[in-house]
């Protein structure tokens, strides 16, 4: 895919991953929008790259609704969509409240699926899209105290699947990124802080790998792949 002109749109593109796949599109020369919840850090991001962006929570479906419509009034077409707003929670079971189970499935399983369903309309109506979903290494293997978190990667990897399934008649390429640990302050907001080294994997080597695999011809694409680091001890 040639991603000159091509119009993409980033969810949770204030920080972290998210922020790193949007540079990463940018300096490819697309037209990039990023969304967040947070109004002050998304304005001043998207200001400082010189993107568009929208306030919306990715599990509101009339926030969800809105960002989509918004791009696509702009440009009249929306070639990318990368869900990647997402948030972690590492708590035993027995700990795990009902609360805390459903905002993450809010936002990490309800949120993907309504940007897909709202980007599909378009895809399918163009007959082509991108759809990149970010997973985690969390979807391929259960583990000790992410109840939450696990099983809602492993919820966005069965969507995939179903997504993958269903478009690809429609020339619409669907793939799940798997991230191993990044140096974000993801882990210390999911309550499971981690120690930082220099060579454990950066955003930036997900927002490569993404950019790689959407530069593959049409014709073709990696459905799923999990990026770790060489040697991160």
């Amino acid at each position: 895919m040639n991603l000159h002109g091509a119009v993409a749109l980033v969810t949770g593109g204030g920080e972290g991953i998210g922020h790193a796949i949007a540079k990463a599109l940018q300096a490819e020369g697309s037209k990039v929008t990023i969304t967040g919840r947070r109004a002050d850090v998304l304005k001043a991001v998207a200001t400082s790259m010189g993107v568009d962006f929208v306030v919306a929570d990715v599990g509101s479906e009339a926030e969800a609704v809105r960002a989509v419509k918004s791009v696509v009034d702009k440009h009249g077409r929306i070639d990318i969509l990368v869900n990647n707003a997402g948030y972690g929670l590492f708590k035993p079971l027995v700990d795990t409240t009902l609360e805390e189970m459903e905002g993450i499935y809010r936002t990490n399983v309800f949120g993907p699926f309504l940007m897909a369903r709202e980007a599909a309309k378009h895809f399918i109506a163009q007959g082509s899209g991108e759809l990149i979903n970010i997973g985690s290494t969390s979807a391929t293997k259960g583990s000790a105290s992410r109840t939450a978190y696990g099983s809602s990667k492993f919820a966005l990897r069965g969507m995939t699947e179903c997504w993958r399934e269903e478009l690809r008649k429609h020339n619409v390429r669907v793939m799940l990124v798997n991230p191993s640990e990044v140096m974000t302050g993801f882990a210390a907001k999911a309550g499971a802080p981690r120690e930082s080294s220099d060579k454990k994997i950066r955003p930036k080597e997900i927002a490569d790998a993404i950019v790689g695999a959407l530069k593959i011809e049409h014709r073709g694409f990696i459905p799923e792949f999990s990026v770790f680091a060489t040697n991160p001890f």
